[in-house]
Order: structure tokens, then sequence, then C-alpha cells
């Protein structure tokens, strides 16, 4: 009787062991916001502006000033993240329509399905824009698959594309959120739909003008969009109150979910364009409705890091912070961003912006910090993709990675954790037009390809020439001094090691 007593004791003593050493897993929040430049943030240079709240994830922990999205652009960026793979290995990965289909297949492993695997709780809150449905796109009035809910999320409450795309409402798991089924909602790419005016023929009707064609089209909140729709009228939301109700949706995941292992990807809209910023912060920053975003984004950064706290649990997540692509000023509509810059520069040191081939274009804001494991004030020039937080967060979730899958991923957890300053020894930069950059150490080399130089309706140089381009970004970070003429072994060198990536199989490793 003593000895069946003892083995009880036994059991309930190493059940208790397992279960307190499963609950240390890290909870991981990836705050991933759209448009923000390298320079946006003051921890990163910005005197124009403060961000205390993202601040104070680079002072708890490390802010990489080398750390690169994938692309200059918002879907193939999201794509690389989620996937681990060069959005370029794939067709179909460019910036999507608001009624496009999936493009990650269902049958991907997804750096969602790598914490599912590990036991976590997953869930993704704010911007999709990787396309829903099958290959027509997504049925919008019925069961939406695949949704997220299909590529290794538990929960999901999306934007489905852009703010300035419709359609205007939010997807949460496979359904429009409060869509009524008596008011259908209706989305064309093609052809105008009746019954709702485009701001192309009533700009009369709009409280912020267009400033490109592109966006002339449907009406909705006094803002015209990309595309057409018409009905679900229960189901739109409100421009202003956007960045409000994505952060309540993640707090709520967090609060539901803190008692055991969760991974939260809070894809945050703040600073894309339409610019409407929640009335508490408009005319704050004095730099115009972009600046005000900017404010509206380190607010609620500080709600999702204020949370953590008072559920006590800050110690034990680890917590990024980053950007889809580099910044734009006017990005299609008239909102004084360009007017009233005065002198911040978005780009900090960098050349270019979003679209471009240039460092400004995928350079992004990059903080990370996990109290229980790595060390606060830490500053790190280690070269990193976002390619890399699959591989890495698969080591550190102690999963393995099935065959053929993030070939393009490098395990860079020693770097996350401040352990290693050695990042990585190459990468690749996606531009908007055709042909892609390698860095490789302190050089970058951009192909020759054709294209416009400038983007006049933004004022973002492109990157793009007919001849080769060399920099020495350790000497000249701004990219201003082409020494390809200098030095032509070196563009042969680094000419014939991107055609080697390039030309690498995409369910292969690259070296």
């Amino acid at each position: 009787m003593l000895k069946h007593y003892k083995f009880i004791i036994l059991l309930v003593l190493s059940y208790a062991f397992f279960q307190a050493k499963a609950q240390t897993k890290p909870n991981v929040v990836i705050i991933y916001c759209d448009d923000l430049g390298y320079g946006d943030i003051s921890c990163n240079g910005a005197t124009k502006i403060s961000t205390p709240n993202i601040d104070k994830i680079a002072a708890q922990g490390i802010r990489f000033t080398n750390s690169h999205a994938t692309s200059s652009t918002c879907t193939p960026s999201r794509y690389g993240l989620l996937t681990g793979q060069y959005p370029w290995r794939k067709k179909g990965t460019g910036i999507a329509e608001g009624s496009a289909g999936s493009i990650i297949n269902e049958d991907q492993f997804t750096l969602a399905d790598v914490f599912k695997q590990a036991g976590y709780k997953t869930a993704v809150v704010g911007k999709w824009h990787l396309g829903l449905g099958g290959q027509n796109g997504p049925e919008w009035n019925g069961n939406i698959k695949p949704s997220p809910n299909d590529l290794g999320f538990d929960y999901s409450f999306i934007i489905p594309a852009t703010p300035d795309r419709v359609p205007c409402v939010y997807v949460e798991n496979h359904h429009v959120a409060n869509l009524d089924p008596n008011d259908p909602l209706k989305v064309s790419y093609k052809t105008p739909l009746p019954g709702l005016p485009t701001g192309k023929e009533h700009p009369e009707l709009l409280k912020m003008m267009y400033s490109s064609k592109q966006h002339a089209e449907t009406i909705i909140n006094g803002i015209s969009r990309i595309g057409y729709m018409s009905g679900g009228k229960s189901a739109w939301w409100k421009d202003e109150l956007m960045a409000d109700k994505i952060t309540g949706q993640a707090s709520e995941f967090i609060k539901n979910n803190y008692k055991s292992p969760f991974f939260l990807y809070f894809a945050i809209q703040d600073i894309h364009v339409p610019r409407v910023p929640n009335p508490r912060f408009v005319g704050k920053s004095g730099l115009g409705a972009r600046g005000d975003a900017i404010l509206e984004l380190d607010y609620n950064t500080g709600k999702i890091l204020n949370l953590l706290d008072s559920l006590n649990i800050s110690e034990n997540t680890l917590v990024v912070f980053s950007s889809d692509n580099g910044p734009v000023l006017d990005d299609g509509y008239q909102d004084d961003a360009v007017e009233k810059l005065n002198g911040h520069t978005p780009g900090g040191p960098l050349r270019g912006g979003k679209y471009s081939k240039f460092d400004a274009g995928t350079r992004v804001p990059t903080l990370i910090k996990w109290p229980a494991q790595i060390k606060s004030k830490q500053t790190s020039a280690a070269l990193f993709s976002q390619l890399d937080f699959f591989a890495s967060f698969a080591n550190l979730t102690q999963q393995k990675i099935p065959l053929n899958t993030a070939p393009d991923s490098r395990d860079m957890l020693n770097v996350l954790l401040g352990k290693s300053k050695k990042g990585r020894e190459s990468l690749v930069e996606q531009g908007l037009f055709n042909g892609l950059s390698l860095i490789s150490g302190n050089w970058k080399y951009i192909a020759p390809s054709k294209g416009p130089a400038v983007m006049k309706d933004k004022n973002i140089e492109t990157g793009v020439s007919e001849t080769p381009q060399l920099y020495n970004l350790k000497e000249d970070i701004g990219e201003t001094k082409n020494l390809a003429a200098q030095y032509p072994d070196k563009v042969k060198e680094m000419a014939t090691a991107l055609e080697d990536i390039e030309g690498t199989h995409p369910q292969k490793k690259i070296k």
C-alpha cells in the first residue's frame, strides 16, 4: 500500500515537473508594422518624433542595424516571413489584389505551423495581404477556405489585403465578420459595381483626396479605394477605429491564452495609407497624418507591452518589432505627409524607400526582447533576414522543419539572443521592378535592369539602372558612390553569386 502511495506521489510530481517545464517555453509576439522606415523611430535616430514604447523594446533587448525584409513591398515580404522562402522564387507573390486567391498553399508548412507543432496556441491579427480562398479568390459570403486558419493559425482576425483596397471588411477565421446575409458583399477588380460612388466620379464626397488614379474607385467612409465593392455594409470597418480594433483583438487573444505558450503574429496596419489615425492622435505629431499614425503605432505597441506586464508574462515573452518594407510619403492620398515632413528623415541615413532596390527599401527597424534570456541595451550589426525567423524559431522550440520547407531560412537563434554577432554571409533584396540585389559582407551589388530611375508620383529612387551598381555599405551606407567601374572583379564575382542563388532550385537550400 505504501509503495502504491509513493508511486502515485511520484506520478503527480513528475506530471507537475513536466508541466512546469512545458510552461517555460517562451511566448512569441511579432509586431509587424507597415511601411515604417529605418529612421522613423527615435531609438534609430529620429528627433522630430518620439516613440517611447517602441524604444522600450530596444532598451530591454537588442536593436539590429542591418536587418532586412526580403522585399521593398508588402505581399512578398509577408510571404517570406511566413514561409522562409524568397518570394521571387514563386510566381504570383507580387502585390496582391484584394480578391486574390491564397498565395500560400494549404499544404505549405508555415512559421505558424512551427509553433503549432510545438504545442503553442497561434493567432494572426491585422493585415494579411497574402490572398484568401482558392485559385479564383474567396467566397466573401460563405466559408472562406483556405484562410490563415488552414495555414497554421488557430485564430485569425484580419484585414484581407490593405486599408486602401476593397473589401473594407474584417475576416474572422473563415468568414467576413458581422456580415448580414441579406446584404451580400460583392468585390471586383475589373469592372465597376452598381450602388456605391467612386472617387473619380464624385470627388466632392471625399474627406481625403486621392493623388493617384489607382485610388479613384469605390468610396468607403469618405475615402476612395483601389477596386470596387458593394453591399456588406454591416461589416464595413471604420478607418479611424481600425488600429484600436485590431489591437483589441490581439489583446483578447493574449488574455485568453496566456496560461499556456502562444504565438501572436500582430500585423498592425499603421502606418500604411490611407492614414486615418484615431482623433486622439490627430495633429499631435506636427508631421501630418503620417506622423500622427506613427504615434498611434507607438501607443498600440505600448498597449501590447503593458498587457504582457500586467499578466506577469513579460519575462518569458519574446517580442519582435519590425516592418514589412521601408518608408513612403505620398502613396496615393494627399495627406500632407510631404508638406509637413519638417526635416524628419524616414529612411534615416539610407537611400531610397518603399518599392526601391536601395537599402531604405528593405533595411527596416528590427528590435527584439526576451528578458529571461536576452541582455538589455544591446546593438547588433549582424546581417539578418526576416526569412531567418523560421529556422531560428524552429530551433527555439526544438522543432524539425519538414524536408523542402523554408529553403532560404538560416538558423540565427544565437544572433537573435545576442549570443553571437555573426550574421548571414549574404542575402538577396527585391525591389518592385525587375532584377535583384545582393548583399555580401560589406558589399552590395545591384543587377542591371530596365525601368524608371525615379517613381515620380512618389519621389522615390528605385535603384534601377541598365548598368551594374556596386556599393561599399560600411563606408557608404547611403549608397552614394557607385564603385562598379573601380572594382570590375568584385562586380563579376557578385553577379555570378547572385545568378547562382537565382538559379538554385526552390526546394534546395542555398549556400
